[in-house]
């Protein structure tokens, strides 16, 4: 079977689903493409803090509705550190916050509003081959249900994830590849228990780094910092609520409500970037361009902010018939992902225990004590946190 559409989209991720939406709003077709069953999707728990302008853009897309009754509205965080608590004031520093709701409900809720809209997502593709990608009438061939299936288009969106399969397509020797990689890592639980702070704590501790932050009024998410080779079974739940417990007072009168854990894993932390994020008709969005380490909790919103820079330059290139846009597309991408990429690594350094000296822990120490006790210091990380301006939603 032959599809025809503007823009195939590979993937069914925050990326590929806002481009798709955005695309629709202006009035350009596209059709998605998925390896994962439509439950899947919805059920993966991934990211958890949107930024106020991925809010905005949300909204502005029509599909915010449930986002608005049910997400938490933060308008700080709480550093710890030396047996003492800072509170770094969003709403002073910036007039503005952030939004706690799962990835997976952003994905539950543009999946829904993009199905009745009568807009294609097709789900449990397999064999996805972007071909023809340098010319003028790029094809995706791949497999769905046993046959064999080719989609037609104009462009291809590739939003498919790291391990994806648009990246992989574009020659090697047309692409730069810049990454770090950290020597810790996290390991992570989602827990059946009530929030024990109102805001997401950050603590810096000589056991780790720890981090306390919530899915829901019922549901917390909690990290501790460990060592990227650790073995999952040498954490059994007693040993990981005991340390949390440790780490996240830090000395202080405080107390971590604890409850069944629903799940659990390690997680590496990376930095990655690739250079140029497009080839040809081939356009990379979100993870198929860059990982950032989860601290600054920046992936979800980064991605949002790609697809928002390429559907602004598809929409030039079908209504007006420009496509400076296109050519810059990689260009002004990477002037985003960059910034963000410094302060994700930035909080990352200044909060997780390294194997360093006694000299470069206490400059550490003085970081942290610097930033929580200047106005200046305390603004930038406001600023950068609650996210970059996303100009002309």
């Amino acid at each position: 079977m032959q599809y025809r559409t503007q823009v195939g989209i590979v993937g069914a991720g925050p990326a590929g689903l806002v481009l798709s939406h955005l695309l629709h709003r202006a009035g350009i077709s596209s059709i998605v493409l998925e390896d994962r069953t439509r439950q899947h999707c919805e059920e993966r728990i991934r990211a958890g803090v949107l930024e106020h302008g991925t809010v905005a853009l949300l909204n502005a897309l029509g599909v915010g509705e449930r986002m608005q009754r049910e997400a938490l509205t933060h308008y700080g965080i709480e550093l710890r550190f030396c047996g003492q608590r800072h509170r770094i004031d969003f709403k002073d520093l910036t007039g503005t916050g952030i939004t706690v709701y799962g990835q997976h409900e952003v994905i539950k809720d543009l999946i829904r509003h993009r199905l009745e809209h009568g807009e294609p997502i097709l789900f449990e593709v397999r064999d996805v081959r972007p071909e023809g990608i340098d010319s003028e009438s790029p094809r995706i061939r791949f497999r769905q249900a046993g046959a064999e299936h080719e989609m037609v288009c104009d462009f291809i969106g590739g939003c498919d994830g790291f391990h994806g399969v648009c990246r992989p397509s574009i020659p090697a020797n047309a692409l730069t590849v810049l990454e770090r990689n950290y020597p810790y890592a996290w390991l992570g639980i989602l827990a059946d228990a009530p929030p024990s702070s109102e805001e997401l704590i950050y603590a810096y501790h000589d056991r780790g780094f720890a981090l306390h932050s919530m899915r829901s009024p019922e549901i917390t998410r909690l990290y501790i910092q460990c060592h990227p080779e650790e073995d999952i079974a040498n954490w059994p739940d007693d040993r990981i609520w005991s340390e949390l417990q440790i780490r996240l007072a830090g000395g202080l009168d405080w107390k971590l409500t604890e409850g069944h854990v629903l799940q659990k894993g390690i997680t590496g932390m990376r930095s990655f970037v690739v250079e140029p994020m497009q080839f040809g008709r081939l356009y990379l969005a979100g993870d198929a361009a860059h990982i950032v380490p989860p601290t600054g909790a920046k992936g979800l919103n980064l991605a949002v902010a790609d697809v928002l820079v390429l559907s602004r330059a598809l929409e030039a290139y079908y209504h007006a018939g420009r496509s400076d846009l296109l050519q810059h597309y990689s260009e002004t991408c990477l002037r985003r992902v960059w910034r963000v990429q410094r302060f994700s690594w930035w909080m990352t350094s200044m909060l997780h225990r390294h194997e360093a000296s006694p000299f470069d822990q206490r400059r550490q120490l003085a970081e942290l004590d610097y930033v929580c006790s200047s106005r200046a210091a305390s603004q930038s990380l406001a600023e950068n946190y609650v996210g970059l301006p996303l100009e002309g939603i």
